[in-house]
């Protein structure tokens, strides 16, 4: 019997020792969602939520545990529940926030961020574009908005279904949970709708009908979480998918692909602004965020592949297919 629990004991660090640092946040980040609906015992909507964030937790820790503890080996589904487990929890639970961000805090900081931005920089920029509202600058501004999803999708899928570079894709993937992880909490921390509600007495202008003003509004509406405002990930990812991309130029497609999407990100952000879901202060959070996770994913990138080749730990994300090659020194 002690030489069974022994052995299990041992086992138990071994899985632990394999852990990556995208494990750890991811997991991390969806326990604090479920400790955060501790408090909100009892509330009408609290047994919905805890049961979603739970089962999000559980299938993260089951998936996780079994890929790095080497009972999940297969070349095909393995690499993909772990994926899944980790981009796509992180992912899923913002759909859950329409109900779970008034739950676990239900006020609101928009006269704060609105003060700052006063006192900050002087002026609200949502008011001072106002006079530039037309059938045009809509139509503009609501495309690039849109394209946040587009520009996502096209990093996203190919990077984590497609790469084998663990240095590229071990970068890419803990810059995005980084960004996605943090500005999820933050969220909970300081909610807020935006200068759309709380300035809505000071606007003169609507913006007129159009495609994709009303694509955007549609999709707001119906799958937005309504208070997520700060920081502003609609600025936070596209700068650090445009960071990710300069820094691997030296790289097809990256070497032709980065002025685009930098073009792409800088009309994003003024979108976020024109369209009023954002105060400038949100902007600003997300351009540090931005920063703060393109930093982080090199370096911790870095030495996680230096770790995981000393100690024999295997691949950092497992790979498609039979082949099951040993992690790269980082370059």
């Amino acid at each position: 019997m002690t030489a069974y629990l022994g052995q299990g004991e041992r086992g138990l660090r071994a899985t632990l020792r394999a852990f990556a640092p995208h494990d750890w946040l991811v997991f991390v980040y969806l326990l604090v969602l479920n400790l955060a609906l501790l408090p909100r015992i009892g509330s009408p909507s609290y047994a919905s939520s805890a049961v979603r964030m739970g089962l999000l937790l559980g299938f993260f820790l089951l998936v996780v545990v079994a890929v790095r503890s080497g009972h999940l080996r297969d070349g095909l589904f393995a690499p993909l529940l772990y994926r899944i487990a980790l981009q796509g929890t992180v992912q899923t639970s913002y759909f859950f926030f329409a109900a779970f961000l008034p739950l676990v805090n239900p006020r609101s900081y928009d006269s704060t961020l609105h003060t700052l931005d006063i006192q900050l920089f002087g002026f609200e920029p949502c008011l001072a574009l106002e006079p530039y509202i037309d059938g045009f600058t809509s139509e503009w501004f609501a495309f690039f908005y849109f394209c946040y999803f587009l520009i996502l999708a096209l990093h996203t899928i190919p990077i984590l279904l497609f790469v084998e570079y663990e240095r590229l894709l071990g970068e890419f993937a803990m810059g995005m949970l980084i960004l996605f992880c943090m500005g999820h909490i933050f969220y909970m921390i300081v909610p807020g709708f935006g200068p759309v509600r709380a300035l809505s007495h000071q606007f003169t202008l609507g913006f007129p009908h159009g495609f994709w003003v009303d694509t955007v509004m549609e999709t707001v509406k119906s799958g937005g979480a309504q208070k997520d405002i700060f920081p502003s990930l609609h600025t936070a990812a596209p700068t650090f998918i445009t960071l990710f991309s300069f820094r691997n130029r030296r790289h097809l497609p990256y070497r032709f692909s980065w002025p685009i999407v930098g073009f792409f990100a800088a009309n994003i952000i003024v979108a976020t602004l024109f369209l009023r879901w954002h105060w400038l202060i949100d902007v600003v959070a997300g351009l540090a965020l931005a920063v703060l996770a393109w930093w982080l994913s090199v370096v911790l990138t870095r030495h996680e592949l230096d770790r995981r080749l000393r100690h024999n730990l295997g691949r950092v994300w497992p790979c498609f297919g039979l082949r099951r090659s040993a992690p790269q020194a980082s370059r």
